[in-house]
């Protein structure tokens, strides 16, 4: 089984903080959209032989901009180019400024049944300061009409680590969204990206900048309080009731095959073969168009499948799994491995686990991209 993820290169305004390839332009949409079909439908056997696919993934950018007739069209193309399973989970990324009942109903139609909502924060002073679409009483809204049009598969995101944020608030974001039962959250650290508009008025001394021990204490709260209610911590930054995770973004973790269609997508054979595309609107429609090269791509070394291994799978709740490694790898890598854990052992950082895996602790959680790359190879 694979996963399809499909980038919309498009935008309503750029937010302060994000650095995902994106246009604020949308002149050149009609003609992305027939590039991304081209590129969908066209063959290859880069991947090896087709895999059946079980999940479809819309990411961006905005695909909520997409209307359904263009959402319509990327899918059937999907469907018309591989075998997809009866149960696929299809995930739309959303903004609350896009959701209307009509709307969320007409991408039910068409086979969406998983949405992912954009709110970041319901502060209203803080919406304003990342240059959001909508404010916090859209927020709400949007979330209303989605479970009322009949989807229950929601995932919310959120920041955390602004400067603009208290705890207390913060608090009561968690403790609306517990309250509503929204299944799944992602819960991200506000990150200063270079070349973003945060980063800028940063530098000029327009913005204040973000608080490490502020951004470790809420990262703290909110796994304790989320857990408290019943979610799982399977991941960094996602959280999930019981039976509700991502199963797009678990394929990652778990190093499963995935397709990437349109700019700056990247695929992965499940073993050692990378690809991404041009991140660039006009030169993927020229490059596809035209049957030109419109991607590059790498074959992983056997250490940097180790390493690959090791960033994903140190980011879940059931942490590197040493038996597989094995399997996969050879049994001097995890022996190699335990021994480069040791100083984590005794930091508290990390566990090693009856069931031979390597875990991370609560306290390792904030520490988790560090002690990944202290354990490369």
């Amino acid at each position: 089984m694979a996963g399809i993820y499909i980038h919309i290169p498009f935008c309503k305004q750029a937010c302060s903080y994000c650095n995902f390839y994106f246009s604020t332009s949308l002149g050149q949409k009609d003609q992305l959209i027939q590039s991304l079909l081209q590129e969908i439908k066209q063959p290859s056997t880069w991947m090896g032989s087709n895999h059946s696919i079980d999940t479809i993934y819309f990411g961006g950018g905005t695909p909520s901009l997409l209307n359904r007739d263009e959402l319509k069209a990327i899918m059937e193309a999907i469907h018309e180019r591989f075998e997809v399973a009866d149960n696929v989970e299809t995930t739309l990324e959303a903004n609350p400024d896009d959701i209307q009942l009509e709307t969320v109903k007409a991408w039910m139609q068409i086979g969406i049944n998983r949405l992912s909502l954009g709110v970041q924060s319901f502060h209203e002073k803080e919406l304003t300061w990342m240059n959001r679409a909508h404010n916090a009483s859209d927020a709400k809204q949007s979330i209303d009409i989605i479970l009322a049009a009949g989807i229950e598969n929601i995932s919310v995101d959120l920041i955390f680590g602004s400067p603009l944020i208290e705890d207390n608030t913060l608090l009561e974001h968690a403790t609306y969204l517990i309250e509503k039962r929204i299944p799944h959250l992602s819960c991200y650290a506000l990150t200063i990206e270079p070349k973003t508009l945060l980063h800028h008025s940063i530098q000029q001394k327009q913005s204040p900048s973000v608080d490490s021990d502020q951004q470790a204490r809420q990262f703290l709260l909110l796994s304790d309080t989320l857990q408290a209610a019943g979610y799982e911590h399977y991941e960094i930054s996602n959280y999930a009731l019981p039976g509700m995770r991502s199963q797009h973004n678990s394929s990652y973790w778990k190093g499963k095959p995935y397709y990437g269609f349109g700019p700056s997508a990247h695929s992965f054979d499940g073993i050692q073969k990378r690809k991404w595309n041009i991140a660039n609107n006009a030169k993927y429609i020229q490059l596809v168009t035209s049957h030109q090269p419109f991607y590059e791509e790498e074959i992983l070394t056997p250490t940097q499948q180790v390493n690959e291994c090791i960033l994903t799978q140190i980011r879940t709740m059931e942490g590197i799994d040493l038996s597989l490694m094995e399997k996969k790898f050879g049994e001097s890598w995890p022996t190699d491995l335990i021994q480069k854990s040791q100083p984590f052992f005794k930091a508290n950082t990390l566990i090693n686990t009856p069931d031979n895996r390597i875990v991370l602790t609560r306290e390792g959680k904030l520490f988790a991209d560090g002690i990944a790359s202290e354990l490369f190879f």
